[in-house]
């Protein structure tokens, strides 16, 4: 009796051509994993094509609730927007899909797993090392990084042993999906000059042809996280569902940038995510509310790195549970109402409401009920610029060589 793999199936093209490949190469019994994390598909009909392409098993699981639980919520919580453009939509569902994966194969008395991912891109960083994490005794295959084929060699291979497949050479885009976004690549998009084809968008209507009318929509948060829309209490899934499809409407969520790899490339990436932009610049308003000067400072830094060990394939290190032990006390008072406009493309923030907000009308205001000491002033001013006037007293106004009294470097430290 051969020895068992999991394969994470897609039941895209290069996942759907590796159940073969993999049977041919290494004679494993091939058990499929496909994890619903949003993508909108039919799951049935997934399980059965693995079926019919040689799995001996295909196991569907719907891993929308842990997926925003324990990975969505806690990335927004964080702010984490990699480059301050990606939303980390794939890079986050890609440590879950390996916990279902290293559980699936525990389960299945299984050798070995398997993604479909190729060795140029991030997903094979992510899988490997959740694994290498999780279960190091397992073997990790993957086919799209060891076959050495072309996508068009791909293609035709699918075409000649009778594999179904979605793409075709002269549509050739690869696209994942799930709740927080969806990304498209390849095709006319690797080059960074030409302009995305409209045909590449499902989500987002273009903002020429979004509404004329703007959309306003309140967002509730309770500890950071959104839990209503409009006054109406939702799960975590029904709300980033219904925020896609109203921003998406309105054209919001449309994501072009050439973004640094884990690999040591550049490539050009076309996103799609309504819902991730829209909480994201929400969430950010709130704490703008509700942290002190210093701790949104600090917190920017920490979501950086936050956001950087995500896409870099760090979610199960000691560094994420120390950020992530941070970034939830930070959220203890992020709690309110976040008021957005959504108009032809753009979400703007245009009204903002917290209990425990850091923002006093009565200390603000330049009009009746100002409580604000001006008298104090002076003071605060006096010993705030004393040690800039000793400096300048001491060393600045003695070199008064530049214009307006600034010095530029000296002809002789200017020598090599």
């Amino acid at each position: 009796m051969a020895e068992k793999l999991v394969l994470a199936y897609s039941g895209g093209l290069d996942t759907s051509v590796a159940i073969r490949w993999i049977k041919e190469k290494y004679g494993y019994d091939v058990v499929t994993l496909t994890a619903d994390v949003g993508q909108g598909r039919d799951y049935e009909a997934i399980r059965e094509k693995a079926l019919r392409v040689g799995a001996i098993k295909a196991v569907v699981v719907d891993a929308r609730e842990l997926f925003v639980k324990y990975f969505i919520f806690p990335a927004l919580q964080a702010n984490a927007l990699y480059e301050e453009q990606y939303p980390l939509a794939t890079a986050l569902s890609r440590p879950l899909i390996v916990k279902l994966m290293v559980d699936l194969a525990q389960e299945e008395g299984a050798v070995a797993v398997a993604h479909g991912s190729t060795g140029k891109g991030n997903d094979q960083v992510r899988f490997d090392v959740g694994v290498m994490t999780l279960a190091p005794q397992l073997k990790i295959v993957a086919p799209a990084r060891e076959w050495g084929m072309t996508r068009e060699q791909t293609i035709a291979y699918a075409q000649e042993h009778d594999i179904p497949i979605p793409v075709t050479v002269s549509s050739p885009y690869s696209i994942d999906e799930c709740l927080w976004g969806r990304s498209i690549e390849c095709g006319v998009l690797e080059d960074p000059w030409a302009e995305p084809p409209e045909e590449v968008f499902t989500w987002t209507r273009p903002a020429y042809d979004a509404p004329d009318e703007p959309v306003y929509v309140e967002i509730g948060f309770e500890r950071g996280i959104p839990v209503s829309l409009d006054g109406e209490e939702l799960d975590g899934v029904t709300l980033i569902q219904r925020l896609n499809t109203l921003a998406g409407e309105h054209g919001v969520g449309r994501i072009d940038h050439i973004e640094d790899r884990l690999v040591g490339i550049k490539s050009r990436e076309v996103y799609e995510a309504p819902a991730a932009v829209v909480l994201l610049e929400a969430h950010k308003q709130l704490e703008g509310m509700t942290l002190s000067k210093s701790q949104l400072r600090f917190k920017e830094r920490v979501a950086q790195e936050y956001a950087d060990l995500i896409y870099n394939g760090l979610w199960y290190s000691a560094l994420h549970q120390d950020l992530a032990a941070y970034v939830h006390s930070s959220q203890r008072h992020v709690t309110g109402t976040i008021r957005v406009k959504l108009f032809k493309g753009k979400c703007a923030v245009v009204g903002r409401k917290a209990p425990k907000s850091l923002y006093s009308f009565s200390l603000a205001t330049y009009d009746k009920g100002d409580v604000f000491d001006q008298s104090a002033s002076p003071g605060f001013i006096h010993i705030w610029g004393l040690p800039v006037k000793v400096q300048a007293q001491a060393q600045l106004l003695t070199q008064p060589e530049g214009p307006l009294g600034i010095t530029g470097p000296r002809e002789e430290e200017t020598k090599t």
